[in-house]
């Protein structure tokens, strides 16, 4: 099968597909945190939360820093740009389509009261 997606939008929406991830994203947006307070504001354990801001980091969503013990997370700096130019392309083409849908349903119900007897 041929894929036309970059592989950069490939990891992006992977990562976005996990409400967890998604929350992450939500909650760094308001303020950078650390691995530790992610854990604990989601209900997880410290090495689940580390697996998810590696699905983040691997998309380029999330940077993290270690200052000593502590590894804060940020959003990266890339955003969301490319995914949503993808997703509006998208959204065109199957408004395109349905409003093609529209026409054609339209035509055929005008065809139909037309042919009816008064």
């Amino acid at each position: 099968m041929v894929q036309y997606a970059s592989p950069a939008l490939d990891l992006s929406f992977a990562a976005l597909a996990d409400a967890t991830r998604r929350g992450i994203i939500d909650q760094l947006g308001r303020a950078d945190a650390s691995i530790t307070s992610l854990a604990d504001r989601f209900q997880m354990t410290l090495t689940g939360m580390k697996k998810h801001v590696q699905v983040l980091e691997r998309a380029g969503l999330v940077v993290t820093q270690k200052a000593g013990r502590v590894r804060t997370c940020t959003l990266g700096q890339r955003g969301l740009a490319a995914e949503a130019a993808w997703i509006e392309a998208h959204r065109q083409l199957f408004a395109a389509r349905f409003a093609a849908l529209d026409d054609i349903l339209s035509d055929m119900q005008r065809e139909e009261s037309d042919g009816q007897p008064e």
